[in-house]
């Protein structure tokens, strides 16, 4: 998957450790959702911690090799949660991406293909997972951040 870099995407992205998870979708499809399952799982320990970069807009800038994801600043620490409205959280103002989630992607499977598993931004080529739509992306994004890849290691 390629694709061309907008200054500002339509994208939630997370700081997990000192890596960005970005979120993509269509409107309604769970970036916040997901965000916040994150921001959770990191404060219950499954993961590194995490904090918001930014729910909804963020920026994206290929860098030297590496996509920087940087928060806007009229939304920094602030997410949406279904049935609470717009509420405040810990933010990072920056990470370097180092995994893209794509909700409701159309080539999400059981057993993806190697080049379904990786995306271009910029240039860049990074990790992704592609979640299919009704299927919940917090326990395959926890694994993408927590496991290796098999098929890699045989290799």
């Amino acid at each position: 998957m390629t694709e061309a870099v907008p200054r500002t995407v339509h994208a939630s992205a997370v700081k997990v450790g000192d890596l960005a998870v970005v979120i993509r979708g269509p409107s309604g499809s769970g970036k916040s959702r997901l965000a916040w399952a994150l921001i959770l799982a990191g404060r219950a320990g499954q993961i590194p911690p995490v904090e918001l970069i930014g729910d909804d807009r963020v920026f994206m800038e290929p860098e030297q090799g590496r996509v920087t994801v940087r928060q806007v600043p009229e939304l920094a620490g602030m997410i949406e949660i279904r049935g609470l409205g717009l509420r405040r959280t810990a933010s990072a103002v920056q990470a370097v991406a180092g995994l893209v989630v794509d909700l409701d992607a159309a080539d999400a499977s059981r057993m993806p293909e190697a080049a379904a598993r990786r995306t271009e931004i910029g240039g860049v080529q990074l990790p992704r997972v592609a979640v299919g739509a009704g299927y919940d992306p917090l326990p395959l994004v926890v694994a993408a951040l927590t496991t290796t890849d098999a098929a890699e290691e045989d290799a």
